[in-house]
C-alpha cells in the first residue's frame, strides 16, 4: 500500500526524522507509538503534504506510484487521509456541507446526506452534532467521532489517526475501535498514541516504536503491552 524509502525529514532546518525506511500493507492496522517529540506527528503530516514540513531526501511511494511531491489535495484523491489531534470547528459549516464540497460532486446529495445520518447511528452520534458548525461545541470524543465519520464516507485507502483516542471516553473508544475493525478490508490504518489505551479494542497487526525520528523496535501488540508496564526507556 504505502512505502517510504530513505525518508529524510526537515522542520526549519532541523532533521526530525533521517533515512526511514518502512513498507506498510494493505488490510493491516498499524500503531506507531513513542514518546513526545519523537516524530510521530511529523511523519503523518509529511504524508499527507504538510508544506511546513521538507522533504529533504527519499521518496514516497502509494501504490507504487511516486507521490513524494504532491500537494495535499492530491494525496487526499489518491486515497490518503489525516485526522488531527486536534480536530478544528468550522463556524457556519455543517458536516453535511464540509463533505459535499470534499466529494465536489462525486455522490447525489440525497444519497449522501442519507450515508451520513447512516453512519452516524452506527457511531452513536447525536443528530443535533450533525446540523450544528462542524466541531462546535463537541467533547473531544465527539471530535473524533466525527473524524471517523468523514473517513467512512470519503473512503480513502490509506487512514492515519493521529491521538485518536485523546479525550475519549471509554464506551467512544469502544464504539470507534469496532467501526474501524469491521472497515478494515482493503484499507490501511495507521494510528498514532503515546499509550496503548485504545490497543485493548483494536488488536493491531504491527506495532512500530518511533524515538528520536527512528524506528526502533517493532512487533505485535505484546510490544505495546511491554512498553505500558516498562516505557520506552527500556527499549
Amino acid at each position: 500500500m504505502l512505502e517510504l524509502k530513505n525518508l529524510t525529514i526537515n522542520v526549519s532546518d532541523k532533521t526530525i526524522i533521517q533515512n526511514l525506511n518502512l513498507k506498510l500493507e494493505k488490510n493491516k492496522v498499524y500503531v506507531l507509538m513513542g514518546p513526545n517529540g519523537s516524530g510521530k506527528s511529523t511523519l503523518a503530516l509529511t504524508l499527507m503534504g504538510h508544506p511546513l514540513y521538507q522533504i529533504k531526501s527519499g521518496k514516497i511511494l502509494f501504490e507504487k506510484k511516486d507521490i513524494t511531491n504532491l500537494e495535499p489535495d492530491k494525496k487526499a484523491n489518491a486515497g490518503i487521509f489525516l485526522s488531527f489531534q486536534s480536530p478544528l470547528s468550522l463556524s457556519g459549516v455543517s458536516i453535511f456541507s464540509l463533505l459535499r464540497t470534499a466529494i465536489a460532486g462525486r455522490k447525489d446529495p440525497l444519497i449522501l446526506k442519507e450515508e451520513i445520518e447512516k453512519t452516524a447511528k452506527i457511531l452513536k452520534i447525536k443528530k443535533e452534532l450533525l446540523e450544528r458548525s462542524f466541531n462546535e461545541g463537541t467533547s473531544g470524543g465527539e471530535k473524533k467521532k466525527l473524524e471517523l465519520l468523514q473517513a467512512s464516507v470519503l473512503n480513502p485507502k490509506f487512514l492515519m489517526f493521529d491521538e485518536i483516542d485523546t479525550g475519549v471516553d471509554v464506551d467512544a473508544l469502544k464504539t470507534i475501535a469496532q467501526f474501524m475493525e469491521k472497515n478494515k478490508k482493503g484499507k490501511t490504518y495507521l494510528l498514532i498514541t503515546h499509550y496503548n489505551r485504545i490497543l485493548k479494542y483494536v488488536k493491531p497487526d504491527v506495532v512500530l516504536v518511533m524515538i528520536n525520528g527512528k524506528i526502533v523496535k517493532q512487533g505485535d501488540y505484546r510490544l505495546a503491552e511491554e512498553i505500558e508496564k516498562k516505557g520506552y526507556a527500556k527499549l
